[in-house]
């Protein structure tokens, strides 16, 4: 029995040597590491991305998460990750999830060899309470414009017709700015709000004082990011509030009542109703059925200089509300000559920040113009002039769509969206050549020329920063030698005449355009471009027409004229290109017919008769627009500019360019005939 335990015992300490001779190292920890980011909470849900970092995060194929409403992972639910990506991170959502609770969350990952490793610590994420649609009165921090008037001194004060009074709902009190424009009072709601509805009561005796005031939505303290929410159209009852119910679908955290211009406010009470969301874009406040234009600028500046940008957040609202064109960083600046100069209904120039084609414009560019046809009482004339052009053939013709204007927050009027007349993709097309204009304002640009006849001529491509000397004496010369040649006694000779210079087709169809719309500053404004540096001057495109259609006491009647307006009115840039364009038109016999081959392709072969259904539709496109647009600018019994009369109403404005354009019809087809 000793010699077996002793050989049994030997046995087991040779087994156990061999085992510790052949036991392997203590295997490695794989080298990776586990990590949740990015959480995003919403109501019944939780979305994060889990990402792994390590050299060995090929090596594990099964990923998951483990959550619960403890810090027991044991006994959490768990959600398996499919298809995890190469790269070690994903996206992950956790569905089905209770309201406004607090959850537990753990990552973790398997490996081929079955490893498992977890995320260093659990994750906690709290889901979204479900918002109640159940609207209700809503208070906050009233904020504001900070100083009122005290009416007894008319001096500035914070003690008396206070923003504070708008909402103590008694309708004897009321707040007063001390500004008289540019002023405004709301609420900070603590969170955002979709707004449902509103109600106001105007100051005592000032019933009218509401009339066109904005209602604005914002999520920024200084309401650079402001949408519309709602537009007071008319005057209210006095002593009691008036309610309006709204239906943008954006939450709001700031509101606001902005002040019509020049009234100071002077509102009652205020009150605003909703309640708590996020929202979304899917309706927004349009002001008719025409695109708002929304300019939010720096600091909320008024808009002073045509040399200086202003950096802005411009958005288009259309499509009844349902698209919207949200930009930052945009240029705003104002625009135009006598329109800048004289009117105070301002155009201005956008610039934005990255190429854009807004309301599905055909070009795609930075550079886009608000003209604000304040002569114009018909607000059409541009838009005819440009269908018109269209009509005609000629090769470009600018975009062009009415549109409803804010900026910061107080209407504007009706305005056009246009291009900018620039040479460019999609617009002149010149973009590696010149385009010039024939400018009776040249005078006030910096780059311009004089021509040897006297006629004075801006350069607008190369910019005034990018050309050269080379490219400028090149222009100068060009024009100097067509415009020379033109006024020649060789001037028909296809050597030595104007033809060589001068594309001879565009220039009669511009002139067809101008003529024809009765446009008085035919000759004061003509762009030419030149494709390169060898190619000939092409005349286009048509701009500038508020003074067409008999809307300037100079050219009125225009239809009783015996010939083309360019010679019976003296509106021209400079002599020479008047006598130029009537040596082409009266005595050049290949002009001659070439000109009436393009009016009858035009009018007996073309659609220009047609041209007063057109106007019929845009009557009725303008509509709702027009009739806020002169309660801002009440100038419909009024003569502005070159106006020859005042007709008092819409209707009768436009139905005098109706019937100018029927006889026009009629009577240029006379000038074309006599003139052959």
């Amino acid at each position: 029995m000793k010699r077996l335990g002793f050989i049994f015992t030997a046995l087991l300490l040779s087994l156990a040597g061999c085992k510790e001779l052949q036991e392997p190292d203590t295997p490695k920890e794989p080298d990776m590491t586990l990590s949740i980011g990015n959480i995003s909470c919403d109501t019944g849900s939780i979305t994060f991305t889990i990402s792994a970092t390590g050299k060995d995060v090929h090596l594990f194929n099964r990923w998951g998460v483990t959550y619960g409403e403890t810090a027991d992972r044991d006994n959490g639910k768990v959600q398996n990750i499919d298809g995890v990506p190469s790269d070690g991170s994903c996206k992950v959502t956790l569905d089905g999830l209770t309201e406004n609770t607090t959850y537990h969350i753990w990552g973790w990952a398997y490996s081929k060899d079955g490893d498992r490793i977890w995320t260093a610590d659990f994750t906690k994420a709290t889901t979204a309470r479900k918002p109640d649609p159940t609207p209700s009165k809503l208070s906050g921090t009233i904020i504001g414009t900070a100083y009122s008037v005290d009416y007894s001194s008319g001096q500035k004060s914070t003690t008396v017709n206070t923003r504070h009074n708008v909402f103590d709902g008694d309708f004897e009190t009321y707040f007063a700015s001390y500004e008289r424009s540019g002023t405004w009072v709301g609420l900070d709601l603590g969170s955002k709000h979709i707004i449902t509805k509103i109600g106001y009561s105007p100051r005592i005796t000032q019933p009218h004082r509401v009339e066109l005031a904005l209602i604005e939505g914002a999520n920024k303290p200084d309401f650079s990011d402001a949408l519309p929410i709602y537009m007071i159209r008319q005057a209210a009852p006095e002593r009691k509030m008036t309610y309006s119910e709204t239906s943008c679908s954006r939450g709001f955290r700031y509101v606001r009542y902005v002040s019509p211009n020049d009234v100071r406010c002077n509102l009652a009470e205020l009150e605003f109703y909703g309640y708590e969301d996020e929202g979304d874009d899917s309706q927004l406040y349009q002001l008719t059925n025409l695109p708002t234009v929304i300019i939010n600028t720096e600091n909320a500046q008024e808009i002073v200089s045509k040399e200086n940008e202003i950096s802005s957040n411009v958005y288009i609202i259309s499509e009844n509300g349902t698209n919207l064109l949200s930009t930052s960083e945009t240029g705003v600046r104002g625009r135009g000559n006598a329109s800048w100069d004289q009117f105070p209904k301002k155009p201005y120039r956008l610039k934005f920040k990255s190429k854009q084609s807004p309301l599905g414009a055909p070009a795609s560019a930075k550079k886009w113009t608000l003209i604000s046809n304040y002569s114009d009482k018909s607000l059409m004339r541009n838009i005819l002039a440009f269908e018109a052009s269209r009509r005609f053939g000629q090769a470009y013709t600018p975009y062009c769509h009415p549109v409803d204007v804010i900026v910061n927050g107080e209407y504007r009027g009706c305005y056009q969206l246009c291009d900018q007349v620039e040479a460019a993709e999609g617009r002149v097309p010149s973009k590696d050549g010149y385009l010039i204009e024939i400018d009776a304002y040249a005078w006030k640009e910096v780059s311009a020329f004089w021509s040897w006849k006297g006629t004075p001529v801006t350069i607008k491509h190369p910019d005034e920063d990018d050309i050269t000397d080379a490219q400028r004496n090149h222009i100068e010369s060009f024009f100097n030698q067509m415009e020379t040649a033109a006024l020649g006694s060789d001037f028909t000779d296809p050597e030595k005449g104007y033809r060589k210079y001068l594309d001879l087709e565009s220039f009669l169809r511009n002139l067809l355009v101008g003529d024809f719309c009765g446009n008085t500053d035919l000759l004061w404004s003509v762009y030419m471009y030149k494709d390169a540096a060898d190619g000939k001057l092409y005349t286009g495109p048509t701009w500038d027409h508020d003074l067409s259609f008999d809307n300037d006491y100079r050219s009125h009647p225009i239809n009783n004229n015996n010939d083309f307006i360019f010679l019976t009115v003296p509106s021209p840039a400079s002599d020479a290109v008047r006598e130029m364009t009537r040596k082409i038109v009266k005595e050049d016999p290949q002009a001659k017919q070439m000109l009436a081959e393009l009016w009858t392709e035009a009018y007996e072969n073309g659609s220009l008769k047609t041209l007063p259904d057109y106007l019929d539709q845009t009557y009725l496109l303008l509509q709702e627009s027009q009739e806020l647009n002169f309660k801002r600018w009440k100038i419909l019994n009024q003569q502005v500019h070159m106006n020859f009369q005042a007709l008092g109403s819409y209707e009768a404005e436009v139905q005098f360019v109706k019937k100018c354009i029927e006889e026009r019809l009629v009577k240029f087809d006379q000038y074309v005939k006599n003139n052959q």
